[in-house]
Order: C-alpha cells, then structure tokens, then sequence
C-alpha cells in the first residue's frame, strides 16, 4: 500500500468513552470501557478502519453502611413496671464499621436498671448511663453483620409528665449518625388523677376529736360527698372511697342514719364542730374524714 505524503493524508480519530454509569452504595468495583478507532485512505482512494477496545476495572474503596431498628416487649406501662428495650444494628456495607457507639436518650421518668445489658454476639467495650442517656461502645461491627443489644428501664413516678418517646441512635468512625425512635403509651395506674378517702365514725367520749381505747365505731352510718355519691360504714364504724377525684372534696354525715347519736362536740378543735369535714385530696394521695359522734342521751358529757 502506497501512502500519501503528510499533507495528502487524511487522518479522522474518535474516542469514545462509555460504561461509566451509577456508583451503587455497596458496589465494590467498577469496569471503564475504552474504545479508539482511525480511518485513513490511500491512492486509490480505498478507506481502511482500524479499531481497537481495552476495559480497564477499578477496584473501588469499601463503604460500611449501618442500620439500627427499636423495640421493646410492651406498648404501654405505668409507675413500677419495667420496659425492656431491643435494638437491631446492623452494617449493611461491605467493610467493617469501627468505634461504633450507640446511644439511647430514655424519656422522662425512665431510669436504666443497672447491669441489664445483654447483646450478641458481640460484648460491649463499655456501658456507660448518665442521667436518662445509655451509651454502649463496640470494637467494631463486620460487614452484614447483625448485632442485637437488649436492656431494662424502670418507670418511676416522674413517667406520667413525660411523653414516653424515646430515641436511639448508632454512629462509627466515619459515618453519620442514624436513629429510630419507640413511642411508649404511658399509664398513670395508682399514680392519677385520682385519690382515696379514709375516714371513721366513732362515739367520742372524751371530746377530743381522735378514737381511743373504749371508744367504739359506729356501723352503718351513711356519709354523702359532695359528688353525691353515698357512703356506708362497716361493722367498725370505717369507711373508705378510692378514685376519688382530686381537690377540695366534702363529706357530710347523715344523722337521720344513726338514731339515738348526735354529733360531739370538739374541745379543741372548732371547725370539727360539723356535720361536714372539708379535705385536700391530692393526685394519688390519701385524705382522712373522721366524724366523732355521741349518744343523745348525753353519755360520758362533762
């Protein structure tokens, strides 16, 4: 073949780069396809096409990717119970994650019990509970890797001003934080909004507002609270009402209920000189009525 001079050759080159694409998050490597191609002609004008393909694979750098999904054994609790916490982390990439920590931010009211911690199949580097934070270390967590982490809080009385949200949350050298969240429905049980009245009705003998020794209960002596509910004391002259909503709350004694009684009269006391006794039942708290009453006949006056 006979070729033309520098200026009598025609020369067209075309570079054509393809298969780059999208990185995927747990691909490892990638393949570049390069591909060159020439034409040219001769004195006779014939064209010739010269081509050639090279692929060239990149080892890619790993990525470590985690996950972290919450749990607990209940969906509700009150004041006393004990909620036990699961966490799944996992590290969906392909290369390990190190110094991974996670931290769980327990709501209000909630208090880790001590030395509750169980995970596998990896242990905890160390446990740490300030306040109602939780932070627990790992060495490190393999590439699909699963690691479950269980322990226990206990509710206390503080519970029912909280929301009962709490968060948890995993990180690693190199990675951002992820999180997920529980939401505990938390019941107020003893600890309402409610209370319980105690309260006696006793023949006083000495006036003195308070039983003593020989001085007994009087059964079925009918009280009325200011609700309208209506009261009967038992054989020893005791009565109670739980549930009973909190604030002022008011009993008054039905004398019609015990013929042959009177009230006592109170020597120290003025404002027990009442048929009605006037108490501060607090949230969850306990109040006491008590009712001195005395024979008509005038038993044991001075």
């Amino acid at each position: 073949m006979k070729f033309l001079g520098l200026f009598g050759l025609a020369l067209v080159l075309s570079l054509v780069m393809t298969g780059l694409g999208l990185w995927q998050p747990l691909q490892a490597q990638v393949t570049v396809t390069n591909q060159a191609s020439a034409t040219f002609s001769d004195s006779t004008g014939a064209g010739t096409i010269r081509a050639s393909s090279n692929e060239t694979t990149f080892q890619k750098a790993g990525l470590a990717a985690l996950r972290i999904i919450k749990t607990a054994d209940r969906q509700a609790a009150e004041p006393g119970d004990v909620v036990v916490y699961r966490l799944l982390v996992e590290n969906i990439g392909t290369v390990s994650a190190t110094d991974v920590v996670v931290t769980d931010q327990l709501p209000l009211g909630l208090s880790y019990v001590e030395n509750s911690v169980q995970a596998s199949p990896l242990a905890p580097v160390s446990v740490s509970a300030a306040g109602r934070t939780l932070q627990l270390n790992f060495a490190s967590l393999a590439p699909q890797q699963p690691l479950t982490i269980a322990y226990a809080a206990l509710l206390t009385p503080d519970a029912i001003r909280g929301n009962g949200r709490n968060v948890a949350q995993v990180g690693a050298t190199g990675l951002a934080g992820v999180s997920d969240a529980y939401q505990l429905a938390i019941r107020p049980g003893i600890l309402s909004d409610c209370g319980t009245i105690i309260g006696r009705v006793f023949v006083d003998k000495n006036f003195d507002g308070e039983q003593q020794r020989g001085e007994p209960g009087v059964p079925n002596a009918v009280l009325f609270l200011d609700n309208g509910n209506r009261v009967v004391t038992d054989p020893d002259g005791l009565f109670s009402v739980q549930n009973a909503v909190s604030g002022n709350r008011v009993g008054t004694l039905d004398l019609s209920s015990l013929p042959g009684y009177t009230l006592a009269p109170n020597l120290y006391r003025i404002s027990d000189n009442s048929q009605s006794r006037l108490v501060r039942l607090s949230p969850g708290g306990l109040a006491r009525m008590n009712f001195a009453v005395t024979p008509t006949f005038g038993e044991g006056q001075p």
